[in-house]
């Protein structure tokens, strides 16, 4: 195999998208369009990539630089198109930046489903001294280039805009990728003609120039012609979202993954499933995820960046997002409806995690429950604590946050506030609606709160006539 340089065009208008944003940054399962793209190059060791911008191209250039950084991987070279001129312009701008040597596979920055291993055989069909084209049957062909035949083999690709009445109803299109040996590429693209009804330099005109040239000239046909699917409209673009998703559905489900509905499933990152997993519907995958064994997940969810440990259940509309830090639920847990787990919420076996409750940078140690209306932030929680309605950590204090400690076989009264920083003793109990600002020490009951007084036969203020 020769080495491989990856030529991704990003530079068009997307004007049917009818937005301010390039179109190759529109996004399909939470990453844009040309990032899917970009993460195949990848995936096939291509010696560079060189994305080609132009509409919005300090934007799309400064948008995959700093994906790249956040993701540690390097940053694709970029080039110019200014003004557009057509596809073999674009690919023009792209050659100073390839060497002359190893095969340039030119793919396209708005179409995001393509397979590695679809590419993968086409650069090795083109085996360094070919012309090979990636080509589809399509029902419905129309602004595709038809790719003509004479017999089985290619002998050019003509535009749909170019083609005759004739030529388009050929239902064999060429779908916008080929893989070219690199001499061979700048030869023919120097020899390019806007001589077309477009008056624009096409990079299909190279397939006449390879043949006059002498050159190996094939057609390779992709059956899964999603794979080649482009996105010019918002319509387009759910259909690929829907698309992508229930491929990854699928394949959850080939691994034993239980999905209620997988047309009502969404998976924007990565999702690892033990054994018995089950998935109800509208729920929504984001980040890194892992799922134990027999973990359930109740309808519309949101999961982001966790560790969820066997056993576990996560009631219906929980949102759960642990950013750069995570979140982990113990072996057992269950946690929901209607809760909210926030970065650095460390769960352990058998907490109990109920409706409205909102937790935060905060660990629970196993048994540990707060079932309703209740706050815990920059929080240790000890085992088997009974967190009470309703009651709060205040762990900010106007400028730093301050952490609270909650030993071992707590009992938190409702509609408490634990003022930071602060510890409460081993098995002590605080009375209902205190304001605790001092520590306190284990097996005691701290009450803070005004008397009751009672005044008998007291008047409510009445309306003045």
């Amino acid at each position: 195999m020769t080495a491989v340089d990856v030529v991704i065009m990003a530079a068009g208008k997307g004007t049917r998208m009818k937005s301010r944003l390039p179109k190759v940054l529109h996004r399909l399962a939470g990453r844009a369009l040309v990032q899917h793209v970009i993460e195949t190059a990848a995936a096939l060791d291509a010696r560079r990539i060189v994305v080609v911008t132009g509409n919005g191209a300090d934007e799309v250039e400064a948008a995959l630089t700093a994906w790249a950084h956040a993701r540690a991987t390097p940053v694709p070279a970029f080039a110019r198109q200014e003004p557009q001129l057509g596809t073999g312009h674009a690919v023009q701008q792209a050659l100073p930046l390839l060497p002359d040597d190893g095969t340039t596979l030119i793919l396209n920055g708005d179409v995001p489903l393509i397979q590695a291993a679809t590419l993968q055989s086409l650069v090795q069909r083109s085996g360094g001294r070919a012309l090979a084209l990636l080509s589809a049957e399509m029902p419905d062909p129309r602004g595709y280039g038809r790719v003509l035949r004479s017999g089985d083999a290619v002998r050019a690709i003509v535009e749909d805009k170019d083609a005759t009445d004739v030529q388009r109803r050929i239902t064999e299109v060429y779908t916008g990728f080929m893989a070219v040996p690199n001499g061979l590429l700048k030869r023919w693209l120097a020899r390019l003609t806007q001589d077309n009804a477009q008056g624009e330099y096409y990079l299909t005109d190279i397939v006449r120039l390879a043949i006059e040239d002498g050159a190996e000239v094939l057609a390779c046909e992709v059956e899964d012609t999603v794979q080649v699917e482009g996105v010019n409209s918002p319509v387009q673009l759910a259909a690929l979202e829907r698309a992508f998703q229930l491929r990854q559905a699928r394949a959850l489900m080939e691994q034993g993954v239980r999905i209620a509905d997988p047309a009502r499933f969404d998976l924007r990152g990565q999702l690892a499933c033990a054994q018995d997993v089950e998935i109800d519907l509208n729920c929504v995958f984001e980040g890194r995820v892992s799922l134990g064994e027999g973990v359930r997940v109740g309808a519309n969810c949101v999961i982001a960046n966790a560790d969820i440990a066997a056993g576990a259940v996560v009631h219906p509309f929980t949102h759960i997002d642990g950013e750069k830090t995570g979140v982990r639920i113990g072996q057992g847990a269950r946690v929901g409806p209607f809760a909210r787990l926030r970065p650095g919420a460390d769960l352990g076996a058998e907490v109990h995690v109920g409706n409205f409750v909102e937790i935060k940078n905060a660990t629970l140690a196993r048994g540990a429950k707060a079932n309703h209306l209740a706050y815990l932030g920059d929080a240790s929680v000890g085992a088997r604590v009974n967190y009470g309605a309703g009651s709060i950590t205040a762990n900010y204090d106007g400028a730093n946050k301050h952490r609270t400690v909650i030993e071992d076989d707590v009992h938190i009264g409702s509609n408490s506030v634990l003022v930071a920083p602060v510890t409460i003793g081993r098995g002590g109990t605080v009375g209902a609606s205190s304001t605790i600002t001092k520590n306190t020490p284990p097996e005691a009951l701290s009450v803070a709160r005004g008397r009751q007084v009672s005044i008998p036969n007291w008047q409510r203020p009445k309306k003045k006539s």
